[in-house]
């Protein structure tokens, strides 16, 4: 609406300025018109005055003339050169009785003269028209010049012009009122167009791109409408596909397990995906959007790939450890982002925990089984070399010699079908007969045998059953296995004083039974490295046993394949609690 009355203000204004404008200049041209056909109906009727010229001695001659030249519509008047007044057709009314006036000093100079002056009395300007009639060459005052001076009063132009400028402006009103009226009604049909316009593209902005709808005008806002709803058309498409592209990319990298972050030049993290922030410990992925790496990664390897990105190298790997009681390992990529206004780096950090233990699992294990190996087979090894050289021939200590080298041998078969069974296991060849098993029958089994080893060592067993514990469904000689295994390793790591629980409970669809000892506890960052293969707590206290270290090792496998799981909980110093849990039978 604003613009509406600035424009028809100006409009305004411009047609008042043109209007006032023409209205002066054409009153000064009616003026001016006037006054030139006024002296030119003087300077005629002083023509015909002159070719009538009477007897200027015969002074009733003369005032005939002078009546007969009033009559025609001027009032005139014959004065002499020194200002005194010979004759007039109306004495004393209009005439100048002053010999130095404008028109008759030009008539004395000049044989014409003219003037315009107000007149007070009947308040109009009146026009003095003088010629001179003496014989050329033009005489002085004194020798007896005569002047014949005509007057006439302007017509009253104001009025006139008046009564003519009136009908113009009431028109000019008429035609302004009619023009503001067709013009709002215009406007009106405009405006509603135009917020319709300042509408859609306010939509356009809150990311609504529905088609603006407007009835066709045959002007230029048709053509800005089609073009509006092109350009939201594309915009539309442009934005569908993007959007498409960013929740697919969102999808992939959420999903993704290796942790992917952006990051620009000034080292500030741009954009990271959830498996970033939970490899630095953040829950929220906003927690770390806008903050320096350095604020969230202390690495020094990390952020020295960083810079060596930034710095343009095309592809930096590196490898860095995070956490201390569970250390994870993760491989890292850094590389280059190069755009025309910034610099930038992607960051990928791939999870390598399980393949570096992997590895180090498997130099243990060759160490260990060479170690193993070793051990008995050079005790066998020495002890047949005695033998060989003289010893058999000693009858104190051949058999005992002899009975070395069979807990040996008994040690490398029990060693040897330990590893038989274990790789049985892994390649899926463990033969498991799945039946209901009583838990109970079981612990019974176990704690029987347990207890003969438990009595010399000055151990407490006991047993804690809950009435009607469900039957499990399981392989009754591998599930006794585990829990021989579980109650032998309490056995060993209990000192004498020290008492062992072996209990159970029914829990969602699983028996789990559990094993406490008050032993010497296992450290946190061993508790998952004691089910790996010849991993031992104490190794010298397990050889004493003759343990192959393997135990644990097989039982988990045992209670992966039975559709449970074996774990522990432990604090050195105050004893271990190992659970595995079957499923019930249906």
């Amino acid at each position: 609406m604003n613009f509406f009355w600035r424009s028809n203000l100006a409009i305004l204004i411009l047609v008042f300025v043109v209007l006032a404008g023409g209205d002066l200049y054409s009153r000064r041209a009616v003026r001016s018109q006037a006054q030139e056909a006024g002296f030119e109906e003087l300077a005629a009727l002083a023509r015909l005055a002159r070719s009538r010229q009477p007897d200027f001695n015969d002074s009733a001659a003369v005032h005939r003339w002078i009546a007969e030249i009033g009559s025609a519509g001027a009032e005139a008047a014959l004065i002499q050169g020194d200002g005194q007044i010979l004759a007039a057709s109306a004495p004393g009314s209009n005439v100048s009785l002053d010999n130095k006036a404008t028109e008759l000093q030009q008539a004395l100079s000049n044989r014409e003269g003219r003037s315009i002056r107000h007149n007070s009395a009947i308040d109009r300007d009146v026009l003095y028209y003088a010629v001179s009639y003496s014989p050329a060459p033009p005489p002085s005052a004194a020798s007896g010049a005569r002047v014949l001076l005509l007057t006439r009063p302007l017509p009253d132009l104001d009025r006139q012009f008046s009564a003519m400028r009136r009908p113009v402006w009431t028109a000019f009103l008429i035609l302004f009122a009619a023009a503001l009226a067709v013009a709002l009604l215009d406007f009106s049909s405009t405006s509603r167009r135009i917020r319709s316009l300042k509408e859609f593209v306010a939509r356009m902005a809150a990311g609504d791109f529905r088609l603006v709808n407007a009835t066709p005008a045959g002007d230029a806002l048709d053509e800005l409408t089609r073009a509006l709803n092109q350009t939201a058309a594309r915009l539309d498409a442009s934005i569908s596909v993007l959007t498409d592209e960013r929740n697919r990319s969102s999808a992939i990298l959420g999903s993704m397990i290796e942790g992917v972050a952006v990051i620009t030049g000034d080292e500030r993290i741009v954009f990271s995906n959830r498996a970033f922030s939970r490899i630095l410990g953040l829950e929220d992925v906003r927690e770390i959007e806008g903050r320096p790496l350095l604020e969230v990664a202390r690495q020094s390897d990390l952020l020295a790939a960083i810079k060596m990105a930034l710095s343009g190298q095309e592809q930096v790997t590196s490898e860095i450890v995070v956490g201390t009681v569970r250390p994870r390992s993760f491989a890292v990529t850094a590389a280059p982002v190069r755009a025309s206004s910034h610099k930038g780096a992607v960051l990928v950090l791939h999870e390598i925990t399980n393949l570096r233990r992997l590895e180090r699992v498997r130099q243990d294990f060759v160490a260990n089984v060479s170690h193993e190996f070793r051990t008995p087979l050079t005790a066998i090894q020495g002890f047949a070399e005695t033998l060989l050289a003289g010893a058999i021939d000693d009858p104190a200590n051949r058999r005992r010699f002899v009975e070395i080298i069979r807990e040996h041998s008994m040690r490398l078969a029990r060693l040897t079908e330990d590893l038989l069974k274990l790789s049985r296991i892994e390649a899926g060849q463990l033969k498991l007969d799945f039946r209901p098993v009583s838990v109970a029958q079981l612990i019974e089994s176990c704690v029987e045998t347990a207890q003969l080893k438990a009595v010399p060592r000055q151990l407490a067993l006991h047993v804690s059953l809950p009435e009607r514990l469900p039957a499990a469904r399981g392989d009754s000689n591998t599930l006794q296995e585990v829990l021989q295994n579980l109650l032998d390793n309490a056995l060993q790591y209990t000192p004498a004083g020290g008492k062992i629980d072996v209990s159970a409970s029914c829990s969602d669809g699983h028996v789990v039974v559990t094993v406490a000892d008050t032993g010497i506890g296992i450290p946190q960052a061993e508790q998952e490295r004691i089910f790996e293969r010849f991993y031992r707590v104490d190794a010298a206290r397990s050889r004493e046993a003759g343990g192959t270290g393997l135990g644990l090792s097989i039982a988990r496998h045992i209670m992966e394949a039975h559709g449970g799981r074996l774990w522990v909980e432990s604090a050195v110093g105050e004893g271990s609690r190992f659970h595995f849990s079957i499923p019930v039978t249906s």
